[in-house]
């Protein structure tokens, strides 16, 4: 690591897609996506972790931007237990969703009974409970709560723009936060877990900093996400705890060329989204072959995929010429067992996202 001013470079990564779930109708087209590097640092000052080189101006979500992992039951069953601590701590009425998606988990909540308003510029559907576009202070929300699922993490200077959710909602109001958990990144070494949407990477004490007053704090999804429910007018610049520095692995990419991937010739990878992105960018860097991605999720079936150009497959085009006993890799070990079963249990299962 080196020390440069005010902050600590914990990882450089160079020419990484700039939104790496954005899917392409043509191999040419994937493989000309804009690119952006990655400095990864810790603020000596607050102590978050966020991508240094991000460009803002570069980020344009819109109907191309396929990230829905709700086609899954396995993920389904996550929803659930979020919307139980949610129902919990920020009650059903007078709610409002920034960053909604596809509206899965807002329309999830609405057949639970709960009252809320949902945002996101990559909207499709035809919801009016939903508006297809950016949220920001103008609109005026006054709710009782604020739901921010996989938002925090995309947004440059998180804090001020906790801040500006505060002073939109009167100052008032408890809000439910959940991103991925950089300590599981750090942990399992999951070197495809880091992206250039993500400009930051938070850990559960770094709520503790940034709020005075958290409600609840916890993990889901197998530790890969942590969630946090907390008072909004709690909120407050926070300061670097010296005795909780970021313990960033020195051999982050020792296991990029793991014996038993790098022995096989043609990888077969199950798991279009974020992980898989990346993981065959890396590995394709490295010179390994991907023989193909497998998807569940129709949205992405058919398309290309960013920097590389490999066709996302169907489990039933994907497994149709596929040796019994081949080897998959599986980008999340929280589908093992639904991959499993979609595939008759006919092959060798790697999961990579542990150490």
């Amino acid at each position: 690591m080196m020390c440069q001013s005010n902050v600590e470079l914990l990882y450089d990564a160079k020419a990484f897609p700039i939104l790496q779930n954005r899917m392409y109708d043509s191999r040419e087209e994937a493989m000309s996506c804009p690119l952006g590097d990655i400095r990864l640092v810790e603020d000596l000052e607050t102590g978050l972790v966020y991508n240094e080189a991000f460009r803002p101006e570069l980020m344009d979500y819109d109907c191309s931007y396929q990230n829905e992992q709700a086609v899954s039951a396995i993920f389904q069953q996550h929803l659930n237990e979020m919307t139980n601590v949610i129902e919990r701590r920020l009650g059903k009425i007078n709610l409002v969703e920034i960053g909604c998606g596809k509206g899965f988990f807002l329309e999830l909540l609405l057949s639970r009974g709960f009252d809320v308003t949902g945002f996101d510029p990559s909207y499709e559907g035809n919801n009016p409970r939903i508006k297809n576009k950016y949220f920001d202070s103008g609109q005026g929300i006054k709710s009782k709560g604020i739901i921010l699922r996989h938002v925090l993490e995309h947004v440059q200077n998180p804090v001020a723009f906790l801040m500006s959710l505060r002073d939109a909602n009167d100052g008032a109001g408890m809000i439910y936060i959940e991103v991925p958990c950089f300590d599981w990144i750090c942990q399992n070494r999951v070197w495809f877990d880091v992206f250039y949407e993500h400009v930051n990477y938070f850990r559960e004490s770094d709520f503790y900093r940034i709020f005075e007053n958290v409600i609840e704090a916890g993990k889901g999804f197998g530790g890969q996400y942590l969630y946090v429910v907390a008072d909004l007018a709690s909120i407050r610049n926070p300061e670097i705890d010296h005795q909780d520095r970021i313990k960033f692995p020195n051999n982050f990419l020792d296991n990029l060329e793991g014996e038993e991937v790098s022995a096989n010739t043609g990888l077969v990878i199950w798991g279009g989204s974020s992980k898989g992105v990346i993981f065959s960018l890396l590995k394709s860097r490295e010179g390994q072959k991907i023989e193909k991605i497998i998807d569940i999720n129709p949205a992405k079936q058919g398309k290309y995929i960013a920097q590389t150009g490999l066709h996302i497959q169907s489990p039933d085009e994907g497994l149709s010429k596929l040796p019994a006993g081949s080897v998959i890799y599986v980008m999340n070990s929280n589908y093992l067992k639904e991959i499993i079963e979609m595939s008759s249990n006919s092959y060798k299962y790697v999961c990579v996202d542990h150490d």
